[in-house]
């Protein structure tokens, strides 16, 4: 189990809960079909933007398998939000999880994603003790790849259209970091 003291800070960077005071920003770079490209869901409507703050407000501790911690990615200095980074906790017996994020057009470029998701990768193996974590993500999100390269994870996947997302098939990329890994470039 591990419940975050909140708001974690980083050298330039605050991550904190969501709050519903979030909806609005939420709804702008989510609601944008470049930022949502390759995620799961469409670009978030009003309806849809509603519907994950009421889930992402919860989402503040790992205290059980199947948990998520989606935090709010905000400029230390000005509060600019900057997007969200998430841990979820896959499996307490094998001690896994897996990290994720999605940044706001307007921060893209400038390493805030990467340290923002290093933190979540810190939460996971020194909080909540894990073994491993991984990233997965389409294998044409190439941006994508850049950080998870970045944080010092390795490819080990290419899985050949093994989703079916938005009408169309899509290769997955899954890269990982072991516990030991993250000690070792500490």
């Amino acid at each position: 189990m591990f419940v975050p003291d909140l708001p974690i800070r980083t050298e330039r960077l605050l991550l904190r809960a969501f709050t519903a005071g979030d909806l609005a920003v939420l709804r702008d770079y989510r609601g944008r079909p470049e930022v949502t490209r390759f995620l799961y869901h469409e670009p978030y409507d009003d309806d849809a933007a509603r519907a994950a703050i009421d889930r992402l407000v919860r989402r503040t501790a790992l205290r059980a398998p199947g948990d998520v911690l989606n935090l709010a990615v905000t400029l230390a200095d000005t509060g600019e939000f900057v997007g969200d980074v998430l841990l979820s906790w896959t499996s307490g017996e094998h001690r896994q999880g897996e990290i994720g994020y999605v940044a706001h057009p307007a921060h893209t470029g400038r390493g805030y994603v990467t340290e923002a998701a290093r933190e979540m990768l810190r939460v996971g193996f020194e909080g909540l003790g894990l073994h491993r974590i991984v990233g997965r993500l389409d294998a044409r999100n190439t941006a994508s790849a850049r950080v998870l390269e970045r944080l010092g994870m390795r490819r080990e996947a290419h899985l050949r259209e093994n989703e079916f997302v938005k009408g169309e098939w899509a290769d997955e990329v899954v890269y990982a970091l072991l516990a030991r890994e993250w000690r070792a470039a500490a």
